[in-house]
């Protein structure tokens, strides 16, 4: 679900209500759940899929993929030093990757909930957001799983929160798991794959990445019961863009064509109000232009076009938003300065450049927090006196 600009303000807010409603609502739906039978929704729940297994050993089995990995990563330079969201994130443990199959299978809602025929939620297929307590999933906002709709033969899942509506998550929890899928069931074939397929860098996407369908629409009010159902594991669930994922989608996705672009790039995030602009962004371009940049708004173009243009940068500078997500495809060695409110530090484009071997720099908002607002402005916009930015991005330029 993709909240409205103006609302995305109230995201602490309203998340803490959320929970608050799945504990609630979730203790009566699980009650009722058995008279209702597949309908019901998840009666209890495992935290690991090979837990799952063990439960419902007859129906359900994991096919192993990749190890553990410990990924450690190298120190970011930036202002404030020592930011601790890069910090805490200096060494990173990749968890094993698999795919789960569950006979008769049922996977609920858009954001791709796994669960099983004796109604088990397979939380470890089924992260969301800020949820880290099985009883607060959002799949408890419903009193059942919806309509079903059986879909006879193997069908596979790539359906993932945030998947449905951002660019970043689509990448990375959505299309790099087919990566997953064929290294732990190599040369399996499917009948049909869950997968959101509704806008136009979605279907380009899929189509680049050689996913063959048909694909079905993932929606909140339905749920797909699949005679074979087949759900890889999410190896980017905490945002860590293990360096195999971006390998996969690298080699996945290859530029095809040069740029007519300069390789000095400044993405820019329009001029709505909340939605993580840069307010100073028309005084700052000038003296960027000197330096041979160029503005750019990533979803002007299609998405190869993105994969060729970013695949020649030099240096990119930006405003944390999903269009730096295709750093994913530039060179190694690519120069990156990222901004941020001071209310939201986000890691997940700075793990991507760590993966590809980036220079990667980034300032943060000196304006201090709110109370009650750590790390929680999702959409404030950025404002940083341009004379800071120009001294970073003259540094980054060496």
């Amino acid at each position: 679900m993709t909240l409205p600009p103006a609302v995305r303000r109230w995201w602490p807010q309203l998340k803490r209500v959320h929970r608050f409603l799945t504990l609630m609502s979730g203790t009566l739906f699980r009650t009722v759940a058995p008279v209702l039978g597949s309908r019901g929704v998840a009666r209890t729940a495992t935290g690991r899929s090979i837990d799952t297994v063990a439960r419902e050993p007859g129906t359900v089995a994991l096919h192993a993929g990749g190890p553990p990995v410990a990924v450690p990563r190298r120190p970011t330079p930036g202002e404030p030093a020592g930011h601790p969201v890069f910090e805490e994130e200096r060494t990173a443990v990749v968890p094993a990757t698999f795919t789960l199959e569950v006979t008769n299978g049922r996977l609920a809602g858009d954001f791709g909930a796994t669960v099983t025929p004796g109604g088990i939620l397979d939380h470890e297929t089924s992260t969301y957001f800020g949820v880290f307590d099985w009883r607060e999933h959002p799949l408890y906002l419903r009193p059942t799983l919806g309509r079903i709709e059986r879909v006879e033969g193997s069908v596979l899942s790539l359906a993932a929160r945030g998947a449905s509506g951002n660019y970043y998550h689509f990448l990375y929890d959505a299309i790099a798991r087919y990566g997953v899928f064929e290294e732990s069931m190599p040369g399996e074939q499917v009948d049909a794959v869950v997968v959101p397929h509704g806008t136009r860098y979605q279907r380009e996407l899929l189509e680049l990445a050689g996913i063959p369908g048909p694909y079905i629409q993932p929606q909140a009010d339905r749920t797909v019961r699949a005679d074979r159902l087949l759900v890889p594991s999410n190896p980017n669930w905490a945002l860590q863009a293990p360096p195999s994922t971006v390998s996969w989608l690298r080699d996945r996705l290859p530029a095809k064509e040069p740029p007519t672009t300069p390789q000095r790039l400044y993405l820019t995030r329009g001029s709505a109000p909340q939605t993580r602009r840069y307010l100073e962004e028309e005084e700052l371009m000038p003296e960027l232009e000197r330096r041979g940049f160029v503005r750019l708004d990533p979803g002007t173009l299609s998405v190869q076009q993105q994969i060729d243009t970013f695949h020649a940068a030099e240096v990119v500078v930006a405003p944390h938003g999903a269009g730096l997500t295709n750093v994913t495809f530039s060179p190694p060695g690519v120069r990156v300065l990222e901004l941020f409110p001071s209310t939201y530090v986000h890691r997940g484009l700075w793990a991507i450049c760590q993966a590809i071997g980036a220079d990667y720099r980034y300032l943060v908002a000196t304006r201090p927090a709110r109370p009650g607002r750590h790390n929680a402005g999702i959409s404030d916009d950025v404002s940083i006196p341009p004379d800071r930015v120009l001294r970073a991005v003259d540094e980054l330029l060496g």
